[in-house]
């Protein structure tokens, strides 16, 4: 029972990433409900990448190899910042709310979604350390299943609520009126998030 409730605090406290969480802002204020959705599984989706190939010890090898960690965080800052300018440069829609997506597929959406996690190195830290420091090895396997499955539904159901709130209507009715500055605003944002993650030492 510790063991659970140490999992779902962590998770609680892990669940908001800010590059996670611009990506969802992004894709529901500017292609719609659904395609901030699709991001949202996507996200849940890249979890259940790091608890697999933690579980399957890939993450201590990562933990404990300096420069292969070095890598993939570096991977996910370039992301991080692709993302930023192909945002910051993204040309403007006619400002309608339509039910199609301009622009993004929902394939595309949750592709994004995925990769921004799957990339995201403090992702990698927050499973690693669950399942190396909460996780008893006598926790049956099934339970460690149930609590990588646990961390992805915490993970799908905040961002769809993120996405349900910012892609309601009159919001991104409003929001679109100035689409050009909250574009340029959130690919700053996650520009900047990828800078730091290149440039940080930890």
């Amino acid at each position: 029972m510790v063991e659970l409730f140490a999992v779902a605090i962590i998770t609680t406290l892990a669940v908001i990433s800010p590059g996670d969480f611009a990506l969802v802002t992004r894709n529901s204020l500017v292609h719609g409900r659904f395609a901030g959705l699709m991001a949202s599984l996507g996200i849940a989706t890249g979890v259940q990448l790091h608890v697999f190939y933690t579980m399957l010890g890939v993450g201590l090898v990562l933990k404990e190899s300096p420069q292969l960690f070095a890598i993939v965080k570096l991977v996910g800052a370039i992301y991080l910042v692709y993302l930023g300018y192909t945002t910051f440069t993204s040309r403007t829609s006619n400002g309608s709310i339509s039910t199609l997506i301009p622009g993004i597929s929902l394939f595309q959406a949750f592709r994004t979604g995925f990769f921004t996690n799957a990339l995201n190195p403090k992702t990698t830290l927050f499973v690693v350390s669950v399942y190396t420091q909460v996780v008893q090895p006598t926790t049956p396997f099934v339970v460690q299943v149930g609590y990588g499955l646990f961390m992805s539904m915490a993970h799908w159901l905040w961002f769809s609520l993120v996405s349900l709130f910012f892609s309601e209507e009159r919001l991104r009715a409003r929001v679109l009126k100035h689409q050009v500055l909250v574009n340029r605003a959130i690919g700053l944002v996650l520009g900047f998030l990828g800078l730091s993650l290149a440039i940080s030492h930890q």
